[in-house]
């Protein structure tokens, strides 16, 4: 099935981000469509994002809450929401966007 998952790493702590709220949009016009959301499990992994939606092209945003995350471990942090806007250019592929996160400083990438 084609999808949208990621995986969220702390590289501050060198581990998975377990619980780390995760959301995922559809740009539509001007505006922003959500499709789900979800808290990644013990891998730092969080799947289904699309709920009962299907994968279509176009501009995604998936929005990873880095305040709340941090907070709950007590660390003081520069972002409090980290948004990831990328492009579904063929609807048949699976697209995974991991972030590597630590309190002031992020990465991404397209992974398989």
């Amino acid at each position: 099935m084609s999808e949208i998952t990621t995986h969220v790493l702390d590289t501050s702590r060198g581990s998975p981000a377990a619980g780390f709220q995760v959301g995922l949009q559809l740009k539509s016009g001007d505006a922003w469509k959500t499709l789900g959301s979800g808290r990644t499990d013990g891998n730092g992994r969080c799947r289904g994002l699309l709920g009962e939606n299907q994968l279509e092209a176009g501009t995604y945003r998936l929005l990873f809450n880095a305040g709340d995350y941090y907070r709950e471990l007590g660390v003081e942090t520069f972002y409090s929401e980290i948004p990831i806007v990328f492009e579904v250019a063929n609807p048949e592929t699976h697209y995974h966007v991991p972030l590597l996160i630590n309190p002031f400083g992020y990465s991404t990438y397209r992974g398989s």
